[in-house]
């Protein structure tokens, strides 16, 4: 009797989650390297608590993910995550305004929609 074909997993996804680990990596570096300017260094034990802390919610959200979606959830924490991009994004405004470097602020304001929109073709065109 033939065996029914295995299914694979989609190499964009590894490529997703590769990607976002690298990401959230490039972040924590950001947030913790002025602390190396300090007069007292922070111990590994808090900075290990500083990336439970950061990084745990997310990790306990997709197990659970894995094993329940509700729709109206979804819409809800989509929600939660626009608005704290909003609100980083407006800090960063803030800063650049501060600076007076509006055209560089447009520049990679729009490099930025482009590239969503690029990453959504991409997606798009992978099926997914």
């Amino acid at each position: 009797m033939a065996r029914p074909p295995r299914r694979t997993r989609c190499p964009l996804a590894l490529v997703l989650i590769i990607g976002f680990a690298l990401h959230n990596a490039t972040e924590g570096f950001g947030i913790v390297g002025p602390m190396s300017g300090e007069s007292e260094r922070p111990s590994w034990g808090f900075l290990a608590l500083m990336g439970l802390i950061g990084g745990g919610p997310t990790f306990v959200g997709t197990v659970i993910g894995q094993a329940w979606v509700s729709e109206a959830l979804g819409v809800v924490f989509f929600a939660l995550a626009a608005g704290s991009i909003l609100y980083v994004v407006i800090q960063l405004l803030e800063v650049c305004r501060r600076h007076a470097m509006p055209v560089v602020v447009a520049w990679w304001i729009i490099a930025g929609i482009v590239l969503g929109f690029a990453t959504d073709f991409v997606l798009v065109a992978a099926g997914a």
